[in-house]
């Protein structure tokens, strides 16, 4: 899986950015529509009256990040609920599953492998995830983050504690 982050060559390091995953891979059409309601928010986004420079990005693989360039404007509370709001028709449209906090990805062989949380100590007893497997780090806020901690071994993200947690069990 290779990581393109061109759309966002123009933006400043500091730029917020969201990260949504679906629960899946997009399908060709939930592709196309995706890039569309996010190209035509993104050219008419403002806040508090201002235009907002955004962008986005969305990724076969069941991503989408969307971003704003606070150097230019701020992004404030109703702004950012108008981009929850295209997100959240995509997600019901669709059925994406852009909400679930309970479903983790990892880069495993290449791919972007979704492993329900509750699942995570199975893994890792079974050895199916390790500490280096690459863990996308959806928690990210900027983009400076985007590019150097998303995607991260995951015993160095939060997940370190359910690593302990399998290897050190309290008795």
């Amino acid at each position: 899986m290779i990581i393109n982050f061109e759309p966002f060559s123009n933006f400043s390091p500091e730029s917020r950015v969201w990260i949504y995953q679906a629960s899946r891979y997009f399908s060709e059409t939930e592709f196309t529509e995706a890039t569309k309601a996010l190209a035509a928010f993104t050219n008419s986004w403002l806040s508090h009256g201002d235009r907002v420079k955004g962008t986005f990005m969305v990724m076969p693989e069941g991503f989408i990040i969307l971003a704003a360039d606070n150097n230019v404007t701020q992004v404030g509370g109703c702004s950012t609920d108008s981009s929850v709001r295209v997100i959240k028709e995509l997600d019901a449209r669709f059925e994406l599953g852009l909400f679930d906090r309970q479903l983790l990805a990892f880069l495993i062989e290449k791919q972007a492998v979704r492993i329900p949380l509750s699942q995570l100590p199975v893994m890792i007893e079974e050895k199916q995830v390790l500490h280096d497997t690459p863990y996308f780090n959806n928690m990210v806020q900027t983009l400076a983050e985007l590019k150097s901690d998303w995607l991260v071994p995951a015993a160095k993200s939060w997940l370190s504690k359910k690593f302990q947690a399998v290897e050190n069990p309290v008795t």
